[in-house]
């Protein structure tokens, strides 16, 4: 045994829980307010400043940490925590008050003076700031209450908006670091690559490898260097789950770099962030650093001779980099660019040494299975696609957030119940509205009614034409162009093509170009043979991953929406009304009350008729511009 190993003291990870117990007992109340980067944008960090002001001019014992705590003495009246995202991102800033199991939503520092009389003092609720429920009208005190958390199977966000993040007190408090303390003193790294394939878990990124047989791959690799990466370079549109994750939840993503270096017999890994995530960055620096001080990190951890220590690396934002070749790439310092495969990474990764790539969520995941046992991790899932999903659901829905699900779960659960259902233009919850799922990114594909039933995994995404991807699910209404749609997306990765390959740079030029020919009213038939004709030559050419599904948003909506393309071409009609070359106005006599704010709001004075009658439109004069759809207040324009 070397000397570091005889004289470095084993981090008590049972007494720490222990003592960080008698400190949470020690207090009579705990308010948490959420402090990811939607509340903290709302306001978040004011609400907390007010709240710790109000208290301590009441004379109230106010704990911001419980340093110090764990020895006993007096109770603590109020302890005040910042969380990661608590999910519900469309109510936030959000509040919670614990053990009332009140959760007071987009709550302002105005509104701190009337929580603090009326619960924090009083002990009751403040009515107005509980949720309300769009179906029934009927406030809900807590998460309990609400279906959109209700739903729920929150597994790898358990922790994500209840604990501190930049307390790694709190993460041991739940079994933190238990999973590598196991890793390292009990199992040999056979074995732990053995417990993540019978846990069946797949890669979240988007491609779903198993992560056990990647690991292994890795593993059986000869040579004394070996690199660990985590690939926070989300970049997807609409997308916020790693993000989260390592805002809410640092603590879990290095534990799972650590037992993945055990596995495959690493001593250094890589966190890459984009920059566009400081709030990550700092309190993902903050749990490296305290991981060090505790010995769950660094050299000789748990006292195990087993050294790893860590990088954490802000990427420049090019969505490219989120490929694993371009990612090592940019850590090496040259330019994020993909590389022909093989050799895979596993073979010959970060400068040449075998090396293991896994996005922020699968790492976040590894921890549970060591902790847990593959059994526990398999009994959510399906028998092929075990375990849960995070998803940023966005778009058209009541309830916008960041949610988690078992796979095999339907797009209508997530939708209608967990999202709230479908929202028109005015924001209010329509029966009938669903258009369309964009789900994973610029690199999915689009879902409609048809799909609603559809059991969101690997597989049946696969078969259905689309992917998981990272986890974006961006909900779309009747009003919705599905060619504008496509545009936007396919706007995107032209410019975020580096420009390596051929196929890539120029392809997805060209089917933009081709889009903007459609939209614009310059489409025809031979338009149409083109566009699929470059967008299957784009898929089976390109160099990376990246390229080849660039394609998919164009190639979905033209196999489920062929129609509304076609109106676009041969009709020079935008259906939805949205494409302003092809939108022609008309004012519809019977449902017209000639109130005038068409009118009004026409900047060419297009518009003419007398006061409560019917009004026209010029067709000569009209800019095609929208204003007067937008202005009806009665749909009697389309």
């Amino acid at each position: 045994m070397n000397t570091a190993c005889e004289t470095k003291p084993m981090l008590d990870l049972t007494a720490e829980a222990a003592a960080h117990a008698r400190a949470i007992a020690a207090v009579k109340r705990r308010v948490i307010i959420c402090a990811g980067t939607g509340c903290v944008a709302g306001g978040a960090l004011k609400v907390h400043e007010a709240l710790v002001q109000q208290l301590r001019a009441l004379g109230l014992d106010v704990a911001t940490d419980l340093a110090g705590a764990e020895k006993g003495g007096a109770a603590i009246d109020v302890y005040l925590s910042k969380s990661g995202c608590q999910g519900f991102c469309q109510m936030g800033p959000l509040v919670t008050v614990e053990p009332d199991g009140l959760l007071y939503t987009r709550v302002k520092a105005e509104d701190v003076p009337e929580i603090v009389k009326t619960t924090l003092v009083g002990g009751e609720a403040v009515e107005r700031l509980l949720y309300i429920d769009p179906k029934t009208a009927e406030r809900r005190r807590g998460k309990e209450e609400i279906a959109f958390y209700q739903k729920q199977s929150r597994t790898v966000l358990r922790e994500c908006g209840v604990i501190d993040p930049e307390d790694i007190r709190e993460y041991i408090h739940g079994g933190g670091y238990a999973g590598a303390r196991r890793a390292l003193l009990e199992m040999t790294d056979q074995e732990v690559c053995d417990e993540l394939v019978k846990s069946g878990l797949r890669g979240r990124g988007g491609g779903g490898f198993p992560t056990g047989r990647k690991w292994e791959l890795t593993r059986v690799q000869p040579g004394p260097k070996k690199y660990v990466i985590c690939n926070g370079d989300e970049g997807d549109p609409g997308a916020f789950m790693d993000r989260s994750v390592m805002e809410g939840n640092p603590h879990a993503v290095i534990e799972g770099m650590i037992i993945a270096a055990k596995a495959i017999g690493a001593d250094e890994g890589y966190v890459y962030v984009r920059m566009e995530y400081p709030l990550a960055v700092k309190r993902l620096r903050r749990a490296q650093d305290d991981a060090v001080k505790a010995g769950v990190l660094g050299d000789d951890i748990f006292g195990s001779g087993f050294s790893f220590n860590l990088h954490i690396m802000e990427g420049a934002g090019a969505f490219v980099c989120g490929e694993e070749t371009a990612l090592m790439a940019s850590i090496e310092g040259k330019r994020g660019m993909p590389t022909p495969k093989p050799p895979f990474p596993a073979e010959s990764g970060l400068w040449g040494k075998p090396t293991v790539i896994n996005n922020v969520e699968t790492l976040a995941s590894v921890p549970l299975i060591l902790r847990n046992g593959p059994d526990a991790y398999r009994a959510l899932g399906t028998p092929t696609s075990p375990g849960t999903k995070t998803f940023a659901l966005t778009g058209h829905v009541a309830n916008t957030g960041l949610i988690e699900v078992p796979f095999g779960t339907t797009l209508n659960e997530i939708v209608n119940v967990i999202g709230g259902g479908i929202t028109n233009k005015a924001g209010i919850v329509t029966g009938d509205g669903f258009k369309a799922v964009q789900i994973g990114g610029p690199s999915g594909g689009c879902l409609t009614k048809d799909h609603l039933e559809l059991p969101l995994d690997f597989d049946s995404l696969r078969q259905a034409g689309a992917m998981v991807g990272s986890g974006g699910l961006v909900a779309m209404n009747n009003e919705t162009c599905m060619v504008s749609i496509a545009r936007f997306f396919m706007q995107f990765t032209q410019n975020e093509s580096c420009g390596k390959c051929v196929l890539c740079r120029e392809g997805t030029r060209q089917m933009l170009a081709l889009l903007d020919d459609i939209i614009e009213g310059r489409g025809t038939a031979r338009t149409l043979e083109i566009l699929q004709e470059t967008a299957h030559a784009v898929r089976v050419g390109s160099l990376c991953g990246l390229g080849k599904t660039a394609p998919n948003p164009v190639l979905s909506t033209l196999k489920h929406f062929r129609e509304e393309y076609e109106a676009h071409v041969f009709d020079k009609r935008c259906p939805a009304g949205v494409c302003r070359a092809l939108v022609n106005p008309t004012i519809d006599a019977e449902k017209c009350t000639g109130c005038g704010l068409c009118a009004r709001k026409c900047p060419v004075n297009a518009i003419t008729g007398e006061r409560k009658q019917p009004h026209v439109i010029s067709a000569e004069t009209c800019i095609k511009c929208g204003a007067c759809i937008k202005a009806c207040r009665f749909a009697a324009i389309a």
